[in-house]
């Protein structure tokens, strides 16, 4: 039997690193393609929880500068509804990280 004293034998420690899952950014574009109606029906239909009255604000607010954030959150969300939007005809933003 042999004998060791405490701390002589190396323990090696479990760390726990906790990350975020990443966040992305869905951004439609203005352009001359699209009309309110359409990006306020396209919106309505893909974006889980939009109302109407959203939908038309985020339509003015990406005609009047240009892009507007329609939804935030979990990246294979995010990826999903850009390309269901895309789909649809509208001018996407590639996706950002939030």
């Amino acid at each position: 039997m042999s004998s060791s004293s405490p701390g002589s034998a190396s323990l090696l420690e479990r760390q726990t690193i906790t990350q975020r899952y990443p966040q992305a950014r869905v951004i439609v574009l203005d352009d001359d393609v699209n009309t309110f109606q359409h990006v306020v029906d396209c919106l309505r239909k893909i974006i889980p929880g939009m109302s109407e009255e959203k939908a038309w604000s985020l339509a003015n607010r990406i005609d009047g500068q240009g892009s507007a954030e329609v939804w935030c959150g979990p990246l294979e969300q995010a990826e999903l509804y850009h390309q269901q939007l895309a789909a649809e005809g509208l001018t996407m933003a590639p996706l950002e990280r939030c």
